[in-house]
């Protein structure tokens, strides 16, 4: 028995705003309400725009990274991503990276990967979640999804759904220090409906706490795994719902 990731969520400012800047970068659909982003097909994450005041005093601990096959295309996600409303951001990078770094219209950070990337190279135009984290909650999640660690190595992880897809990767200590509640967080999915209550002991076994319905109790349960970063195991029921017309 092990969940299934099936979102990525965001706090908002602005959900209908930020859903379409990132449904346009993307090239995909929003359900009807117009705050998820569908996946097209496995292995494709569902992303999730939900209100509620942000106050961000520091990076993300989430960030995305979407990749190029070439360079022309690199700069052509750059081009759209700035049409839609995103920025240019200085984190500190130097001129000789070639990845671009940028913000959405809300502040959150996302890098466009340079072509010729050997580490995501087998996956897709959402090449990756970089995560601020531990080696513990990298070996934590592998096992909660049963995803296998593709990267393990001076204290950096990194795992992938065995259908390919994007990876999600902690960079290793040190942790930047929690300063509130995270901007994103992810969504996972008991077996069957009537095994969410044996799931979130599971995943409570494997090393998460419960918070207690701190995040939004219309989801789910609310964890959090060994870094403390907030996640929900979704009631039945909740989830995607249809394209918006």
């Amino acid at each position: 028995m092990t969940s299934s990731l099936t979102e990525l969520c965001v706090d908002a400012n602005d959900p209908l705003v930020l859903a379409g800047f990132w449904a346009g970068l993307l090239g995909r659909e929003t359900d009807a309400d117009g705050v998820v982003i569908l996946p097209r097909e496995d292995p494709e994450l569902a992303i999730r725009f939900l209100p509620g005041p942000v106050r961000r005093t520091g990076p993300n601990q989430i960030h995305l990274h979407l990749t190029s096959a070439t360079p022309e295309q690199q700069q052509s996600t750059v081009d759209r991503a700035l049409a839609l409303g995103g920025r240019h951001l200085d984190v500190g990078q130097k001129p000789e990276e070639g990845h671009v770094v940028l913000a959405d219209p809300e502040g959150n950070e996302l890098c466009v990967i340079e072509a010729g990337n050997s580490f995501l190279a087998d996956t897709a135009f959402l090449g990756e979640l970089a995560c601020d984290g531990t080696r513990a909650v990298g070996l934590f999640w592998s096992r909660a999804l049963d995803w296998p660690l593709v990267w393990d190595q001076d204290e950096e992880t990194a795992i992938q759904s065995p259908l390919g897809g994007a990876k999600i990767a902690w960079g290793g200590p040190p942790v930047r220090p929690r300063s509130g509640r995270n901007v994103m967080h992810f969504h996972v999915s008991p077996p069957s409906p009537d095994e969410q209550e044996a799931e979130v002991e599971r995943l409570v076994s494997l090393g998460a706490t419960r918070l207690d319905g701190a995040r939004g109790d219309a989801c789910g349960i609310a964890l959090a795994d060994p870094d403390g970063n907030e996640f929900c195991v979704q009631t039945p029921g909740h989830g995607p719902r249809r394209l918006r017309r």
